[in-house]
């Protein structure tokens, strides 16, 4: 980053620290935790699960980088696991990065079978495959899966695009939900939904563009008329994730929740997940922080916390961790 970015970051980190129960290690770029003895003594009673994270092994011969996604060099199944366990977050849906892997969920099914109880694993699709309904069957099957991701932002699409609706069609049959990458696409999102009403949609991070590194844009919600149009559609949910990067002001965050407050009350709270995007949000935050900003924050009861930070995507996916 450049030296401004840093200083911005340190800036962030620094009024944190005052504003944050319990030891958190909150230099961008790390994990941001410090053990155990990290953990806030606002940690939740309930059950915790992050609606998206990311796991990755460097960049090597054996299993190449396509491209880059924000975030270290590496950060295996153990090192996720680690900060998870470090602030009381019991489990996360793991992404497979499009970024780097493609298609190929190869080192994410690794991470889940050597962690099961904390994983459920999800991959994007090839809208351009001849054999989509096996592919999303045979995935569906696999051990840990729990569902299917469409990247809208990887090209230019029509409604009626015949890959894309097949992915769809493919996971309602499966009985998976599919993940929509979908900033700047959200009118589209919504034709999809509503020619496939059998099929369980979730928007990512709050359907909105969301930076790697800091500031925030000037008017991070800009699109949220079109977030709310897509409430309109009762087979769409949308993951609350990275929404902490859109904030321009430090910890806990206090400029996000006029507007996230209207997506939940579009939405109502069964269809809203909570989620980090870690470690794309890497240079913004710490992972603490991602988690603490809803904990702590006195926008939410402790019934729609409970539902936001784990019950809705529980039921939604069908899946919690052991």
């Amino acid at each position: 980053m450049h030296a401004e970015l840093v200083d911005e970051a340190k800036r962030r980190s620094y009024t944190a620290s005052k504003q944050t129960q319990g030891r958190i290690d909150e230099t961008p770029g790390t994990m941001g935790i410090s053990g155990k003895e990290g953990v806030s003594t606002m940690a939740t009673q309930t059950l915790t699960i992050d609606s998206q994270v990311h796991s990755y092994e460097r960049n090597s011969s054996a299993r190449p980088w396509r491209g880059h996604l924000q975030g270290p060099d590496e950060v295996t199944g153990g090192q996720m696991v680690a900060a998870m366990d470090a602030v009381g977050v019991d489990g996360a849906l793991l992404i497979s990065p499009y970024s780097m892997y493609g298609f190929d969920a190869s080192y994410a099914l690794s991470v889940y079978a050597a962690h099961p109880n904390k994983f459920g694993v999800i991959r994007p699709f090839d809208w351009q495959s001849d054999t989509i309904a096996d592919d999303v069957a045979e995935w569906a099957a696999a051990p840990g899966v729990v569902g299917a991701r469409i990247m809208l932002t990887a090209g230019e699409f029509e409604a009626d695009d015949p890959g894309l609706n097949q992915i769809l069609a493919a996971g309602a049959k499966a009985g998976i939900p599919v993940n929509i990458m979908a900033s700047g696409k959200l009118p589209l999102l919504l034709d999809l939904a509503r020619r496939n009403p059998d099929t369980q949609i979730v928007i990512d991070h709050v359907g909105l563009a969301q930076p790697l590194v800091p500031p925030a844009p000037p008017e991070p919600f800009a699109d949220l008329a079109n977030v709310i149009a897509a409430a309109s559609a009762e087979n769409v949910a949308i993951k609350i994730s990275g929404a902490c990067t859109l904030s321009h002001q430090p910890f806990p965050y206090p400029d996000i929740w006029e507007s996230l407050t209207k997506v939940f009350d579009a939405f109502g709270f069964d269809r809203c997940l909570w989620g980090t995007d870690w470690t794309r949000a890497v240079d913004l935050l710490t992972y603490e922080q991602g988690v603490e900003a809803f904990r702590v924050t006195d926008q939410l009861s402790d019934a729609e916390r409970s539902m936001l930070m784990g019950g809705s995507l529980a039921k939604i996916y069908k899946w919690s961790p052991k």
